[in-house]
């Protein structure tokens, strides 16, 4: 994966102000006002220019599958949702170029003046469950207790699906249930619907639904 323009500007600026300072320590010039405008650079300048393309970069790339995957237990929904073969609606998302690699925080970050607030606080909470309740279970003993928090809100698929589409309501089983799908009371990611997200998880979660 190469390297994000952010993050390069980040380092460089890191390593400019790094060099100012030891400059003006080894050397200790007189305080002229070019060594005054240098350690305003050195101390000021570049470490803000590495804080907020640092912060942007890294904000960036918390929004890829690669780093949702990156704890042990949740590798297996990155691995399904990069499966090419399979037919879960992760993976269908992750297929199409509108999502691609950024699938998961696009389906699962809150919509709204805040939703990047309260998404990233919920990351916050998935790390807090992480490293105190699941970072020491192997992966068979960490999938069976891993529950989405809240049920998948119809909310979320409504963002890009809309059920005022003409091509939507063409379908008959979209129009059959559209106040139910509206009032979240039938859930799109359902089995009697588009089926679950991850398939796999499904099946490891309702056993007697899937043998069904």
């Amino acid at each position: 994966m190469s390297a994000s323009p952010l993050a390069l500007v980040a380092i460089s600026a890191a390593g400019a102000a790094v060099l100012v300072m030891v400059w003006f320590l080894v050397r200790r010039p007189a305080l002229t006002r070019t060594t005054k405008v240098a350690l305003l650079a050195g101390i000021g300048i570049l470490p803000l220019t590495t804080a907020t393309t640092g912060n942007v970069a890294g904000y960036e790339a918390m929004k890829t599958r690669r780093f949702c995957g990156s704890c042990h237990v949740m590798t297996p929904y990155a691995l399904d949702s990069a499966d090419l073969a399979s037919e879960g609606l992760a993976a269908r998302h992750a297929r199409n170029e509108a999502f691609g690699d950024e699938n998961c925080y696009t389906c699962h970050s809150d919509y709204g003046m805040f939703g990047t607030v309260t998404t990233k606080l919920g990351g916050l909470r998935h790390a807090y469950e992480y490293t105190f309740n699941f970072r020491q279970l192997s992966l068979e003993e960490a999938l069976p207790k891993i529950h989405i928090r809240q049920p998948f809100p119809n909310s979320t698929c409504i963002r890009c699906h809309s059920t005022k589409n003409p091509l939507w309501l063409r379908v008959g089983d979209h129009v059959s249930t559209l106040d139910e799908i509206r009032a979240n009371r039938t859930s799109c990611a359902s089995v009697g619907c588009h089926g679950a997200a991850h398939p796999f998880s499904h099946a490891i979660h309702h056993p007697a639904e899937v043998a069904k």
